[in-house]
């Protein structure tokens, strides 16, 4: 395998320009997701999904503006690939998780099981669809297209480890100018989900930006409880068995 590759998105310096969106659109023929005005907001897509990979949020507070461009965070322990029964889902020489579309049967366990709700189905075909962190460019030697549109170096593609210390450097520089709110979010290895192939930089607690605060991956239990399920199947065996022989008697 290559060398992890990954995203570092610094929201601090975001200016919600969205080119980001525009480029994901255009390199990988993502379809538009209709053009609404929601209301709530200057940002008119809403969230991640299946037909928006990029999202670029716009939190409006009492004193300021927060942005911030979201993605699919590549996890170490990525619980979409786990409930995967086609094998649609593969972790690539990069480290990062690629949906095949056309292995994809459409069965939808990867949606519920993504802790942070990135992947989706298309309404017209029923496939899940996500960010691949532009796998076929990486394969060509190029960054995904989301990071060589940004403008101000907000979403940084590079070597995870050297991402996280330069996000490290960062925040440190951050936290001296007084700003004692920034933090990163997902670059911890030992968090809930084995860390983030795509962490971030907030200037705000991760709930502010719709992210959960502590992500856990969602397969984590399923080794226990299939002990639990076998242990339980012996033992009604077992009585059955019982059962079975006290009759006979």
């Amino acid at each position: 395998m290559s060398e992890r590759m990954g995203f570092f998105t610094d929201t601090s310096i975001c200016i919600g320009c969205k080119a980001c969106e525009v480029a994901c659109k255009e390199w990988n023929n993502v379809p538009d997701d209709g053009f609404l005005f929601r209301a709530t907001s200057y940002d008119n897509t809403g969230m991640l999904g299946a037909s928006t990979w990029r999202h670029v949020a716009f939190v409006e507070t009492a004193d300021s503006w927060l942005m911030a461009s979201d993605v699919c965070k590549h996890c170490t322990h990525a619980a979409c690939l786990d409930v995967c029964p086609t094998g649609a889902l593969f972790r690539t020489e990069f480290d990062t998780v690629v949906v095949q579309s056309d292995v994809c049967n459409g069965c939808g366990y990867c949606v519920p099981a993504c802790p942070y709700g990135v992947i989706d189905r298309r309404e017209d075909d029923g496939r899940a669809w996500k960010c691949t962190m532009c796998y076929d460019r990486l394969r060509g030697g190029l960054e995904p297209a989301c990071a060589k549109a940004c403008p101000t170096d907000s979403i940084q593609f590079g070597a995870l480890d050297e991402l996280r210390e330069r996000a490290e450097a960062r925040l440190a520089d951050l936290h001296a100018q007084g700003k004692e709110e920034a933090r990163l979010y997902g670059e911890d290895p030992h968090d809930g989900v084995g860390g983030d192939g795509a962490f971030f930089l907030l200037m705000a607690p991760p709930e502010t930006y719709g992210l959960p605060p502590d992500p856990v991956v969602t397969t984590r239990d399923l080794p226990s409880m299939w002990r639990w399920a076998a242990a339980a199947a012996l033992t009604m065996t077992a009585a059955a068995a019982a059962s079975t022989l006290v009759r006979r008697r």
